[in-house]
């Protein structure tokens, strides 16, 4: 045999060997302690996949009393009574449009009107005055004073109206176990669904999105270890707590309408509540999943059906689900030895966490829930194929790389 032909024969069977040693599955992925947080996700203590499950979760509801973690931002601010505030009309706020009427006025002082971002109102042929975080009333009780005070109309009773025309959206911050915390804006209304473009100027506007349960679910809603008896809202130097269990539970709850400015903050647990683990008024109706499952590294998700849909998940959706949905659970029985990895995130320290299944393990076992996480947003699950899938590549590997010396060695013998 020709050297060159034996080098690649050589090659194909030392490959052969290489590659037939890693069907054999790995250790188990190490975490740290402090990265499981939810029940579901406690690492497997030995190798997969055909070791044990780790069935103890680092953060349960039902045997461990829940422990509230008190914000720190209440320093110097005075409670109040949250009726003070649930009862009491929106505020005007930026980018409100209104109408102002003044009596005896047609085409001076009266007209549509849009409240700047600054929070002020630039009447015609006169200064800019502050009417951002008024009610309705007091901002037409002070236009009065104003221009009464400045000769421009006569001091007579209710002499000057405000109307809402449309309310826009408002700038608030939200903290704490919410899973997108930061400034959200809720309320905010698209073009073609703004008041009044085609109808002509119509009196009030309700904008249900300028409001405690909207500005939650645009903060991406509630963490499963929220604390939602005690929400926080924070306005000017004083804040009320609210109850709002009721959005979760299914009876009435508190939704104070909000104002530019206000700050929510979710209280933290140590708990986890399943009961948030599902669309509600609290929480996001889906959430999207990375999802990876290919056989070869040259191939990809669309052979097996992963598109853009199959990524976004109601949320809810549990470990196995996600494997239903991107086709990593069934097929033949050489499939049935198949592994697959949830990479998550603790919401509470930023900590990564990996954890690996068996997936056939996942469908047979009566306990499964102990060991079928829910998928939070962002997650990412990954399928391994089967030690007899994994045998079957090797063998075709072999195949190609020993295809490739027979030509060579015919083509040497054939130049001899």
């Amino acid at each position: 045999m020709p050297k060159l032909a034996f080098t690649k024969l050589c090659t194909a069977v030392s490959l052969a060997a290489l590659t037939l040693t890693g069907c054999v599955s790995g250790p188990a992925p190490s975490n740290f302690a402090s990265s499981n947080w939810a029940p579901g996700q406690a690492a497997p203590q030995t190798d997969q996949p055909e070791g044990p499950w780790h069935r103890e979760a680092a953060i349960t509801s039902a045997n461990t009393p829940c422990q509230m973690r008190l914000p720190v931002d209440l320093t110097g601010l005075t409670q109040i009574d949250p009726a003070v505030w649930q009862n009491s009309r929106a505020q005007l706020a930026a980018g409100d449009r209104i109408q102002i009427d003044v009596a005896g006025d047609t085409d001076m002082l009266t007209g549509l009107y849009m409240i700047e971002s600054d929070g002020s109102l630039h009447l015609h042929g006169y200064r800019p005055v502050q009417i951002g975080g008024m009610s309705h009333t007091d901002a037409a009780n002070f236009l009065q004073r104003e221009l009464t005070a400045a000769g421009l109309i006569q001091p007579l009773a209710r002499s000057v109206s405000v109307r809402m025309i449309e309310s826009g959206g408002i700038p608030v911050s939200i903290s704490g176990a919410v899973f997108s915390a930061g400034s959200v804006r809720p309320g905010e209304r698209r073009p073609d669904s703004r008041v009044g473009q085609r109808e002509g100027a119509v009196t009030g506007d309700d904008n249900p999105g300028r409001t405690l349960s909207a500005a939650i679910r645009a903060a991406a809603g509630v963490r499963p270890d929220a604390d939602i008896t005690r929400v926080h809202l924070i306005r000017g130097d004083h804040y009320a707590v609210f109850d709002m269990s009721g959005w979760v539970k299914g009876w009435t709850a508190a939704n104070p309408a909000l104002s530019a400015g206000d700050r929510v903050i979710v209280p933290e647990t140590s708990c986890f509540d399943p009961d948030l683990v599902r669309p509600t008024a609290l929480t996001q109706p889906g959430i999207r999943v990375h999802m990876s499952n290919l056989t070869r590294g040259a191939n990809n998700n669309a052979g097996a059906a992963i598109g853009e849909k199959t990524g976004s998940l109601p949320y809810g959706t549990r470990l196995l689900q996600g494997l239903v949905a991107m086709n990593c659970v069934g097929g033949s029985a050489m499939q049935s030895g198949r592994r697959a990895i949830l990479i998550s995130s603790n919401p509470q320290n930023g900590q990564s966490v990996v954890i690996e299944r068996d997936i056939e393990m996942l469908v047979r076992s009566a306990n499964r829930d102990e060991a079928n996480p829910f998928l939070m947003p962002d997650d990412a699950i990954a399928c391994y194929d089967s030690r007899w899938t994994n045998f079957r590549e090797a063998l075709g590997l072999v195949s190609d790389l020993a295809n490739t010396a027979t030509p060579a060695i015919i083509l040497s013998n054939a130049a001899n």
